[in-house]
């Protein structure tokens, strides 16, 4: 288990990581929506490729902060049951929501997302949009965020199962959040 251990904190890092690109993102798409809204109404000057490459950054915002959010358990969950729970409850709850929905619903929506992103990579789409960007660098956005997704699932697995067999300690303090 302890080499299972390391690899889930290295995935976990390595979500660290990615998570602070995802807020690099945002500040890059806000400040890019800004400059565009200073040019056009300024300059009377617009490209559809500007407007795009903010697509791109939330996109590169949401596919790559989702593990991370999963990580720091901030995720949706349904509250009525969660909250109510004491002891290892939680821990429970948590392993059966990744076994039997996230992980199952990654590999599908990797499963679907591949094909396409492939098929815009080989063909070279490019937007219809006059100065539009060419498509799949924000369509593998998709295949590479549902793996990062699995891939920080698995590793909050591990964590939960070390934690249930007494060899690892996390935090399973919950707060509601406020309604």
């Amino acid at each position: 288990m302890s080499s299972l251990l390391k690899l889930a904190l290295l995935m976990d890092k390595i979500s660290q990581t990615l998570g602070k690109l995802a807020a690099w993102a945002v500040l890059s798409a806000a400040l890019i929506s800004a400059g565009n809204a200073f040019v056009r109404y300024g300059f009377d000057i617009s490209s559809n490729g500007w407007l795009e490459i903010q697509w791109y950054m939330f996109a590169a915002t949401v596919m790559l902060g989702a593990p991370i959010v999963l990580k720091l358990n901030e995720h949706v969950r349904v509250d009525i049951i969660y909250a109510k729970l004491g002891g290892k409850g939680p821990v429970l709850v948590d392993l059966f929501g990744l076994i039997f929905f996230l992980l199952p619903v990654m590999v599908l929506l990797i499963y679907f997302s591949w094909p396409l992103f492939l098929k815009m990579l080989l063909t070279g789409e490019m937007s219809q949009n006059a100065g539009g960007l060419i498509r799949w660098p924000a369509m593998m956005l998709l295949p590479l965020g549902f793996s990062l997704m699995l891939l920080q699932g698995l590793s909050e697995i591990v964590k939960r199962v070390a934690f249930l067999q007494g060899s690892y300690n996390m935090d399973i303090h919950y707060e509601k959040p406020v309604q």
